[in-house]
């Protein structure tokens, strides 16, 4: 799935979105511990939304894929325990950034706990899913970019997947998954790429109906996307931040 242009990235999310009393990564951060249900809970949604960026990471510093695999788990399993939180500095407010220097961490200082937790067969902390990963990484281009630009860009592919999924399933629920399937190739595309008569042929729409519910899928999508983004980052701030870092990422 493409990224949307930069002229569709800069628009306004709608009044009063993200909330950020609620979010996934600030109620994390606030517990700062395993003793609570919520948090726990949130942080485990949140690793199973970015497992692959992670899996990915270790297999690109030299591991192959059941060790990658293995030792993600591991990670995870550390990560989840009471003092997880510990592995990495707690000030930093965004979950992306926290994650990979816990990860670092954990590689560095837990090799010999992550051996022992091998050997005691394979973890299931948070659904992976390695032969899919590995397909993944297969379809992708050659790079010599670092590790750690490769994460950030990994991330950032995971967040729109994650956004797509989100839109394709409200247009679903809604009764509207035709529509979705067809319109939902113009959201990494320039308007001037798209051709309104062909959509409105394949749809049985008038151009003018064709371009209302473009319209409101790329604002449902910018909206989306910046609700997930708010699930990961601290403050209202840092959202717009993130944003620019993440696509950013993605130009390469």
């Amino acid at each position: 799935m493409n990224q949307p242009s930069t002229a569709e990235s800069d628009a306004c999310p709608r009044a009063g979105s993200p909330v950020f009393v609620t979010t996934r990564w600030s109620v994390v951060r606030s517990a700062r511990s395993r003793d609570s249900p919520e948090a726990a809970r949130a942080l485990e949604q949140l690793c199973g939304t970015y497992w692959f960026p992670l899996y990915a990471h270790v297999r690109r510093l030299g591991h192959g894929p059941d060790d990658a695999a293995d030792l993600t788990q591991a990670f995870f399993a550390r990560l989840l325990e009471k003092d997880g939180l510990s592995l990495a500095d707690r000030e930093r407010g965004r979950f992306r950034s926290f994650l990979l220097g816990a990860l670092k961490h954990f590689l560095t200082n837990e090799w010999d706990r992550a051996k022992a937790k091998k050997r005691g067969g394979h973890l299931q902390i948070v659904p992976l899913d390695p032969p899919a990963g590995e397909e993944r990484l297969q379809l992708e281009p050659a790079t010599q970019t670092t590790p750690d630009r490769e994460f950030d860009r990994r991330w950032a592919l995971a967040l729109l997947d994650t956004v797509l999924a989100l839109l394709a399933q409200e247009y679903s629920a809604a009764g509207k998954e035709g529509l979705f399937t067809v319109l939902k190739e113009t959201l990494g595309a320039s308007r001037s790429e798209v051709s309104q008569r062909e959509l409105a042929k394949a749809l049985g729409m008038s151009e003018g109906a064709v371009r209302v519910a473009s319209h409101r899928l790329r604002r449902r999508y910018r909206e989306l996307l910046r609700e997930e983004i708010a699930q990961t980052v601290t403050t209202p701030a840092e959202v717009e931040d993130e944003l620019r870092h993440l696509f950013a990422a993605l130009a390469g």
